[in-house]
């Protein structure tokens, strides 16, 4: 790293204290991460709902649901509840039709083998009006991220959610290697 310019060789990544900036979560509201894996946004959108609101840490590997439960309480953060959840069955999310106000998905989309089906599970549990936040690789890059079959473009992630009853409010940068967008439930 150049210490005049503290930015990786291998280009900026997604920062979750950059890119929150664009979830627009307020105090009271309910949100999710789907895709919680070891729990990187926990503390950021814990902060951004309050004491009045509440965080879903979704997560498929039992294992990082664990891991999640031991973090929310070493950290003391009491309005986050780490959920297991099959995001690719229906009622898979163990949450109420239209409980959520927001949520977001981070670098997960491209691993989802059924995404319609993900989407209507996902549409089931986000109220009318609610926000998406999708963020997810640009490309295959350097070995990290997906195999480049895996890679879906911002244009087919927007077909994908928009069949599902979502609306593209806005793209926003995610990093030199991601996208970041926003969707309404409609």
């Amino acid at each position: 790293m150049n210490p005049t310019n503290p930015t990786p060789a291998l280009g900026r990544f997604v920062v979750p204290e950059i890119v929150s900036t664009h979830f627009h979560f307020k105090a009271g509201d309910a949100v999710a991460d789907f895709g919680a894996g070891t729990g990187f946004y926990l503390r950021i959108l814990s902060d951004m709902v309050g004491t009045t609101g509440r965080v879903f840490a979704c997560e498929i590997q039992r294992q990082l649901v664990e891991k999640l439960s031991d973090t929310v309480r070493l950290q003391g953060l009491s309005n986050i509840t780490p959920l297991w959840c099959d995001l690719e069955e229906s009622g898979g999310i163990k949450l109420r039709n239209g409980v959520l106000d927001g949520a977001i998905m981070v670098n997960t989309f491209f691993q989802i083998d059924d995404k319609g089906a993900c989407l209507r599970e996902l549409r089931r549990v986000l109220r009318t009006g609610g926000t998406f936040q999708l963020i997810d690789w640009t490309e295959s890059f350097g070995g990290l991220g997906p195999q480049p079959l895996q890679v879906v473009t911002k244009a087919a992630a927007t077909d994908y959610f928009e069949s599902a009853g979502f609306l593209l409010e806005r793209e926003y940068p995610a990093g030199d290697h991601h996208y970041g967008l926003a969707f309404r439930a409609v």
